[in-house]
């Protein structure tokens, strides 16, 4: 298979992939919608805690489904420009290795500029702070900021 015919198929792979995230986005909200006048309505089921932690839940998947249909419709636009499996690195230009767009049809840079991309920007809308998930090590000598309440 050409070059040209793996980018046309992928370009169809993009095609599927956007139209799932936007009825995926579409429903996740209906859903919410229906669970809040379902739980409303009938017996008050879900307490305010499960609800607020499934709004989160929702609201995060949301996020993320958003931002890949956003890099997808990227994507579709380099394709209608005759710029998709360029890198978009002004710099480099190089086609991008068929083996990346197949593991991320969306990519704009090819391996070596994405990895000088993730080392140069020290802060950023996709840099994740992952120490933030991390409890603060707890000093033996002090006690848990709470305390369970006896039985």
């Amino acid at each position: 298979m050409s070059r040209k015919e793996a980018l046309l198929a992928l370009q169809e792979v993009l095609i599927k992939r956007r139209d799932a995230l936007r009825k995926a986005l579409a429903g996740d909200l209906t859903a919410l919608k229906e669970l809040r006048i379902r739980d409303n309505d009938e017996s008050g089921f879900m307490d305010a805690a499960l609800e607020a932690a499934q709004d989160e839940i929702s609201s995060q998947l949301v996020e993320v489904e958003d931002r890949e249909l956003a890099r997808i419709e990227n994507a579709l636009l380099r394709v209608r420009e005759g710029k998709y499996g360029i890198c978009e690195n002004e710099k480099c230009g190089a086609s991008i290795p068929m083996a990346r767009l197949n593991a991320l049809p969306y990519a704009t840079l090819c391996i070596k500029c994405q990895r000088e991309a993730e080392c140069s920007s020290a802060t950023g809308p996709d840099k994740v702070d992952w120490t933030r998930l991390l409890d603060p090590p707890n000093d033996s000598d002090q006690p848990d900021d709470f305390t369970l309440p006896a039985d």
